[in-house]
């Protein structure tokens, strides 16, 4: 008798249906489906095996033969392939293992672009002095992901950008600060998280500070999570442990510094820290996620002391926000299942509300008019528009305007612009009109990336490392070019000072001079 192949057939075919049936679950979050599929897959094979072994009637010979040839290909794979962490989608991303690794660069020269038509460096500034289209925190000037300083021109074609520098980088998910001459990042070299000052037009390295300590998982990567901020001469950091710092702008020389974990005696989060600190005034605010007080603190620029802090929840993933809602300005910050507004003077909770599931908050909140807010998580929690007024005790009232599950904003950012919200719904670009959570449009599978509002224009790094410019509206998302610039994972925020965009991921930076209109 010959083989039996319609086992096979059959195991197959139910594959097949069984991952066409997860991946219709529209509601259900895009990556949850893919490890449902790689998780059916796996099952697909395993019964593939048995079928080989026990019902296939082919000789012992043979099917020996195959086993042997199945476990010959694992081995080489597990001798010659290696697994460098998950797109956003949590699928392995897969490389050979003599790969080249990300690595700090120790005194080298960068790669420079089309140098002939590079403007001088501006060294002669002052170090700290601001100049108009600075790009100083987290998200640009207002943190809020919109730049109207620039006017970028449309046609990539007649007028492409002009790459200025490119160089390695170590590994983090750090985004760089601008502030005249001078951009700042964060960046992992074994042991050691690096703060690294470079000249932002010819990309040479100006210093380098060094703090102990280095957070890392298979799934998140390796190195520091969050911007810097630069304010007065100054450059305040968050490494991923926890450690807080300000340094000199002009030197990198530390000021002062303490691990805001240790003094909250807060646990890690699962992910390391990643909010970006947020200056006001005087006041340096981060988010701890201690107990008896001290989740949000507030720390005093110059001296470094603490100035106040409030509220108990423990921490999660985007950073401290400051806006103004119902006429009261407030801090909003995300907090495990929860967004929370503090004072910003006494740090005091000034109410709080349920959001979110037990999957992290990362994105951090839109103020969609004076009285206000737009909140998004991925992981299937999806969208809710939030309304504050004052209440006749003297407090905020909030209600809930509207949910939805058509934007579900993983990690990437959205924006608000002339009544609707733009942004990466678990990886595809979608529009929402503000006053009823209505999806306009979704088309564009550009993954978990990072973007800004530039005028009409919106300014996308897609996770695979392409740069998108788009003229989205109401009635679509208006492409207008492309530009490949890295060809790996890219999750870091991009910064956009004047006609120059500093962009990186965990590899390489590179900086690129953007045509004007």
């Amino acid at each position: 008798m010959g083989i039996r192949w319609w086992p096979a057939g059959v195991i197959l075919g139910l594959m097949v249906l069984a991952m066409g049936g997860v991946q219709s679950w529209s509601e259900f979050p895009f990556q949850r489906r893919n490890l449902i599929c790689l998780g059916i897959a796996g099952g697909a094979l395993g019964l593939g095996v048995l079928w080989w072994l026990f019902l296939s009637r082919a000789r012992w010979t043979l099917r020996l033969a195959g086993i042997a040839a199945i476990a010959l290909l694992a081995g080489m794979a597990r001798l010659t392939l290696r697994i460098r962490g998950v797109t956003g989608d949590l699928i392995p991303i897969v490389e050979t293992r003599w790969a080249r690794t990300a690595a700090a660069p120790r005194g080298s020269t960068p790669t420079p672009g089309a140098s002939a038509a590079v403007s001088p460096p501006a060294s002669s500034q002052s170090p700290g002095s601001r100049f108009p289209g600075d790009y100083p925190q987290f998200l640009g000037e207002n943190r809020n992901g919109i730049i109207n300083a620039v006017s970028l021109h449309t046609n990539w074609t007649a007028h492409p950008p002009q790459l200025l520098w490119r160089q390695p980088v170590g590994g983090a998910w750090s985004g760089f600060s601008v502030v005249g001459n001078r951009a700042v990042t964060q960046e992992q070299s074994g042991d050691d998280e690096l703060m690294v000052c470079r000249d932002a037009i010819i990309g040479n390295v100006i210093w380098k500070t060094t703090n102990s300590g280095r957070y890392f998982t298979p799934i998140a990567g390796e190195g520091p999570r969050s911007s810097p901020t630069i304010t007065d001469g100054r450059v305040i950091t968050l490494g991923a442990r926890g450690w807080l710092q300000v340094l000199d702008l002009a030197t990198g020389q530390r000021l002062w510094g303490t691990n805001i974990l240790e003094f909250a005696q807060a646990g890690m989060p699962e992910w390391g820290l990643s909010g970006s600190p947020l200056v006001i005034s005087n006041r340096v605010v981060v988010s701890a996620g201690g107990r008896d007080g001290r989740s949000l603190l507030l720390w005093n620029l110059q001296s470094g002391q603490l100035i106040a802090s409030g509220g108990s929840s423990s921490a999660e993933y985007s950073s401290p926000y400051l806006t103004e809602l119902a006429g009261v300005p407030q801090i909003l910050q995300f907090n495990h299942r929860e967004i929370s507004a503090h004072d910003p003077t006494s740090a005091r909770v000034l109410w709080s509300r349920p959001f979110g599931v037990q999957f992290p908050l990362v994105a951090n909140p839109v103020r969609v008019s004076s009285n206000s807010v737009f909140l998004s998580a991925g992981y299937g929690v999806g969208s809710e528009l939030l309304e504050l007024s004052p209440a006749a005790t003297g407090s905020l009232e909030v209600r809930s305007v509207w949910t939805s599950k058509r934007l579900k904003a993983k990690f990437s950012n959205p924006v608000f612009r002339d009544g609707f919200i733009y942004g990466l719904d678990d990886g595809i670009l979608a529009c929402l009109d503000a006053k009823d959570g209505s999806q306009r449009w979704k088309e564009g599978r550009h993954g978990h990336g990072q973007g800004l509002l530039v005028g009409e224009l919106y300014l996308l790094m897609a996770e695979n490392g392409e740069l998108v410019l788009l003229h989205p509206t109401p009635d679509g998302p208006g492409e207008l070019g492309r530009l490949k610039v890295f060809n790996d994972k890219t999750w870091n925020p991009i910064a956009l000072a004047g006609d120059l965009l500093l962009v990186r991921n965990d590899r390489e930076a590179a900086c690129y001079r953007l045509p004007l209109r």
